[in-house]
């Protein structure tokens, strides 16, 4: 039995895009490095009835999520879609980032992803269909988060990489990039983000996109 597997599920955009995965009654598994997330996590799909597994790794520690992701898969099955949603957010200017810091958010932002894809697109690509979306942010660099700007314009580069390695044998390598601070009931609210991971995962082939930027929900028009 498939599912999906989110990689980073804190309680905004990584619990919101498991819920959404489970309604369609996808075994889910959550990877998170704290094992207080990942019984929330769990504790939060308790409704859906599907097969939940939660499992503790750092995306940081190569061996440790490699392992899980083979845990995952021992259990449900290979995945159908995988999700890399983890993301270290700091506010950093270029005049206060030093290379140590920026090494520990690019492991986290870009290296986690990059370990993650190269663990499972392979098996994917042999069986000719797949879906490995990460998430984005910062659309444009913004100098009040320098780490998290060059990070998250690596990650954008790692989709194009993997699109060109993997997408001809029917792998769909995407990205949903979140333009503003993610809550619930805001123009950020994260159920309405979930809902383009299910519909990059859900679309037909001839079709597929790279990249969904989410600006936000408009506002409801006020009534006179």
């Amino acid at each position: 039995m498939s599912g999906a597997v989110i990689i980073g599920v804190g309680p905004g955009i990584g619990q919101a895009v498991a819920r959404r995965f489970a309604r369609e009654g996808l075994p889910i598994a959550v990877i998170a490095r704290g094992e207080a997330t990942v019984r929330e996590a769990v504790d939060s799909l308790a409704f859906s009835g599907v097969p939940v597994e939660g499992l503790v790794a750092d995306a940081t520690d190569e061996d440790a999520l490699r392992d899980a992701l083979d845990a995952a898969a021992d259990r449900l099955g290979p995945p159908d879609v995988v999700v890399y949603n983890a993301a270290l957010v700091r506010a950093d200017r270029l005049g206060e980032l030093t290379a140590k810091t920026l090494l520990d958010t690019w492991a986290v932002n870009v290296a986690g992803a990059f370990t993650a894809a190269m663990h499972v697109l392979p098996a994917m690509a042999e069986r000719g269909a797949g879906t490995f979306v990460i998430t984005g942010g910062m659309p444009e660099p913004e100098r009040r988060y320098a780490s998290l700007s060059l990070g998250k314009t690596g990650v954008r580069t790692l989709i194009a990489l993997l699109d060109q390695e993997y997408g001809s044998s029917g792998v769909h390598v995407a990205g949903v990039t979140v333009g503003g601070v993610v809550g619930p009931g805001t123009a950020f609210d994260p159920d309405e983000i979930a809902e383009h991971y299910w519909r990059l995962h859900t679309q037909p082939r001839d079709r597929w996109e790279r990249e969904v930027l989410y600006s936000g929900r408009e506002p409801a028009a006020s009534e006179d």
